[in-house]
């Protein structure tokens, strides 16, 4: 752990490990980040499914968002995301980095897989029977991911590893 300068207002203060260390202990920073993308993608697969749901059956208070009177859907926030991910590993490669970047690349792909059958058919399809291709890619991708990951748990994080949380 090292420590960094103190200021006026920050007197002896140390860098704080990642709060990932104490969410998954045991868990080797090369590995928190995969972890971090399947929970964020399967989380916000999840709420985006109720919230459109909750738009769709007019809830008070819950609407769809527009600008300038054309709708966004939300692949567009996905693809936004990825970019930001994308740019950011290219220049951050600390494990705390890796851990946040993990998290907003599963809720980024999400986002986007969430309407691939509108994607794919350039129709909004979201509530059509053609709408359930979107759920089926993304139970896939939550079994797949999930197995793989059940099914690699084998090492704990190293000592190398470890002092790569700092």
């Amino acid at each position: 752990m090292s420590s960094q300068p103190s200021g006026p207002s920050q007197p002896g203060r140390t860098e704080r490990p990642s709060p990932w260390l104490r969410l998954l202990p045991g868990i080797s920073p090369k590995r928190r980040g995969f972890v971090l993308a399947w929970w964020g993608f399967t989380l916000t697969f999840g709420g985006m499914r109720l919230l459109t749901w909750l738009i769709h059956i007019d809830v008070a208070g819950v609407g769809d968002m527009e600008a300038g009177g054309v709708h966004l859907h939300h692949y567009v926030w996905g693809i936004l995301l990825l970019i930001v991910v994308g740019a950011a590993g290219l220049v951050e490669r600390s494990a705390r980095a890796r851990a946040w970047m993990g998290l907003a690349y599963g809720v980024g792909v999400a986002l986007i897989i969430d309407e691939a059958a509108l994607l794919i058919s350039l129709e909004d399809v979201y509530w059509d029977t053609e709408g359930g291709l979107s759920i089926g890619i993304a139970i896939a991708v939550i079994a797949v991911a999930g197995s793989v990951l059940a099914l690699t748990r084998g090492r704990r994080a190293s000592r190398a590893d470890q002092d790569d949380d700092a």
